[in-house]
């Protein structure tokens, strides 16, 4: 299965002052994300959210504090993943784990996270789909 992933910043209806990052699922299938950043504690790992086919979920509220951040997601299937060559830290279920390093040793699975420079947007939007997007490399 080839699988997309579309990102940019994004604009609402003028006089609506969101800031998020946003992950919508433009799929047929459940999918369940995941993201990473870097915090004053160092590396974060949080887990699952789930998408429904056709749906979006906001993944961190409000106006975002960093640069870059990366997203795994892959679909209730087990057919499709999204993702990248930065290695970071998951787990079965929910989550929220500090640091990327060791992740087998502290009981944790390791995915490949896609690395999105927001260039300090506020805001930013990833769209997942089934088809590669132009120039796009899929796993």
């Amino acid at each position: 299965m080839f699988l997309a992933i579309l990102a940019g910043a994004y604009v609402f209806a003028p006089g609506k002052a969101h800031a998020d990052f946003r992950v919508c699922n433009a799929t047929q299938t459940l999918v369940g994300g995941s993201i990473g950043y870097r915090t004053s504690e160092g590396w974060v790992t949080e887990g699952w959210w789930q998408i429904p086919a056709n749906s979006c979920a906001t993944l961190i509220e409000g106006p975002l504090q960093s640069r870059y951040y990366y997203l795994y997601a892959e679909d209730a299937g087990g057919g499709g993943r999204w993702g990248g060559d930065i290695n970071m830290c998951v787990a079965d279920n929910e989550y929220r784990i500090v640091g990327v390093k060791d992740c087998f040793a502290r009981g944790f699975q390791r995915a490949g996270f896609k690395e999105y420079d927001t260039g300090r947007q506020r805001s930013w939007m990833v769209q997942l789909s089934d088809a590669p997007a132009p120039g796009e490399s899929q796993n």
